[in-house]
C-alpha cells in the first residue's frame, strides 16, 4: 500500500463574526488560499490529480462543488478536479483523510485537501410551502446548527442545539464553569505565546479583502481577529452563561468564524520525483458515533479506535489537538481518556476557543498545526481529533518526517 504525506499547507486568518473577512465568498477566500500554498510548493499545477475540500453549509456562495470552483478561481488547470466532503465539523480533516486514502488506494499522488466556511455570509434558507399560499414556511439560519430536522430522527434522539450538547457533556461528567473557564484562559494565553514566539506566520497566507463601497480600496487581512489576548478567569467568570445555571458561554466556547486553509497531500513517489521533503507522514484515520446528546465526546472513541489501529498508544503520542468547539467538551474528552487538564501536549499553541472555529476549515488547521508543531518540537507522534454535530468524531495520527 502507498503511503501519504503532509508536504506543505497554509491558512488564511479566522475572522470574527461580520468582520474582516465578511466581505470575501468562501470560494474566493479559499481560492486565495489554494494559490498561495501552490505557489509556494515544490509542484507543478499540472501534478495534481483532485482538489478534496471540507465544507459544512452549502446553503449559499458555498453551495454546488465549491472545491471544483475554488480550484478554477485559484487558477488550476481545467483537468485537475475537485469535490467537496462534509463530515460537519471535522469537514476539513475529513478532506486530509480522503485524499490520503486516494494515495494510499493507487488512485493519484498529489491532492490538495483542505477546508473552508464563511459563516458571516451563510444565508437564510426557507421552505417551499406544502400547499398552494401556505402561511407556514420556516426559514432558518444556516450558520447556527441544523435546519429541516427530520421528526422521526428528533423523536429517538432529539434536536440539541450545539450548546446544549456541551451543557450536557458537563453535567453528565460534572464539567465546572470554573474549570471552563480556565481552559478557555489557557488556550487564549496559548495562542498569544505561539504568535509572539512567530509560529503562526509560516502557516498564514494574507487575504485581500475588497472594499464594501466602490469608493474603498482594498485592504490586507493578515493576522487572526478572534483571539482576545487580555481574557482572563477573572473576566471569563463574569459572562453570563447560554442557560441559566449552565457552564457554556461565549468566552468558553469557540466562535462563530470565517477561514479556509490548504493542505498539499501526496505520495513518496511524487516527493521524490521534485526533491520536496514531507512534513508528516498519514499513519492512521478513524471515526466513530455517540450517542448525539454529547456529540462532543466523539473524539473520545475515535482516538481509542485511531491507536489501536496504528497499534500506539496515548503515551506515544507527543502532540494532542483536541478541537475545541466547548471548553465542557474537550475537558469531557480529557476526562475520559485519562489525561489531565495541563498536560502540556494538548492544544500547544491554543485552541479554536481563542482562533475561531469556521466549521469546514478546522480539521484542516488543525491537521497543518499538528504537522508544524511536530517538526518544531522535533517530535515524533500527533494525535488529530473533532467532535462532530450529530454524535461523531474522527481522529487521524500524524508521524514527523526527518
Amino acid at each position: 500500500m502507498n503511503e501519504a504525506f503532509i508536504y506543505d499547507g497554509l491558512r488564511s486568518p479566522f475572522g470574527r463574526h461580520a468582520g474582516a473577512l465578511s466581505p470575501v465568498r468562501a470560494d474566493d477566500l479559499l481560492a486565495e488560499v489554494i494559490r498561495a500554498v501552490v505557489t509556494r510548493s515544490a509542484f507543478s499545477v499540472e501534478l495534481f490529480e483532485d482538489v478534496v475540500v471540507g465544507c459544512t453549509n452549502q446553503a449559499g456562495e458555498d453551495c454546488r462543488n465549491i472545491a471544483r470552483r475554488s480550484g478554477l478561481l485559484a487558477g488550476l488547470p481545467v483537468e485537475v478536479a475537485g469535490i467537496t466532503v462534509n463530515r460537519l465539523c471535522a469537514s476539513g480533516l475529513a478532506a486530509v483523510v480522503d485524499a490520503s486514502r486516494a494515495i494510499q488506494c493507487g488512485q493519484g499522488d498529489l491532492f490538495i485537501a483542505g477546508g473552508v466556511e464563511n459563516m458571516s455570509r451563510s444565508p437564510f434558507v426557507m421552505a417551499k410551502a406544502e400547499q398552494a399560499y401556505g402561511r407556514d414556511v420556516a426559514v432558518f439560519d444556516t450558520a447556527l446548527g441544523s435546519r429541516f430536522p427530520n421528526p422521526q430522527v428528533a423523536s429517538v434522539y432529539g434536536d440539541h442545539a450545539m450548546y446544549e450538547t456541551a451543557e450536557h457533556v458537563g453535567q453528565d461528567l460534572g464539567i465546572t464553569r470554573q474549570s471552563s473557564d480556565e481552559f478557555a484562559a489557557m488556550s487564549q494565553s496559548k495562542y498569544i505565546a505561539a504568535k509572539t514566539a512567530g509560529f503562526f506566520a509560516d502557516e498564514l497566507t494574507p487575504v485581500t479583502v475588497p472594499g464594501r463601497k466602490r469608493t474603498e480600496s482594498s485592504t490586507c487581512v493578515d493576522s487572526d481577529e478572534h483571539p482576545r489576548p487580555n481574557t482572563d478567569v477573572a473576566k471569563l467568570s463574569g459572562l453570563r452563561p447560554l442557560v441559566e445555571g449552565g457552564i457554556v458561554t461565549a468566552g468558553n466556547a469557540s466562535g462563530i468564524n470565517d477561514g479556509a486553509a490548504a493542505l498539499v497531500v501526496g505520495s513518496h513517489t511524487i516527493g521524490d520525483r521534485v526533491g520536496a521533503p514531507p512534513l508528516a507522514r498519514v499513519v492512521s484515520a478513524a471515526v466513530a458515533g455517540v450517542e448525539p446528546r454529547v456529540m462532543g465526546l466523539g473524539p473520545v472513541p475515535a482516538s481509542q479506535k485511531v491507536l489501536d489501529r496504528a497499534n500506539l498508544t496515548m503515551a506515544d503520542m507527543d502532540v494532542i489537538e483536541i478541537n475545541e468547539a466547548f471548553a465542557t467538551q474537550v475537558l469531557g474528552c480529557l476526562k475520559l481518556l485519562d489525561i489531565a487538564d495541563g498536560d502540556s501536549r494538548i492544544n500547544p499553541n491554543g485552541g479554536a476557543i481563542a482562533i475561531g472555529h469556521p466549521l469546514g476549515a478546522s480539521g484542516a488547521r488543525l491537521a497543518l498545526t499538528a504537522a508544524r508543531q511536530l517538526q518544531r518540537i522535533h517530535a515524533r507522534y500527533a494525535l488529530v481529533s473533532l467532535c462532530i454535530g450529530v454524535g461523531q468524531g474522527l481522529a487521524i495520527i500524524l508521524e514527523r518526517c526527518d
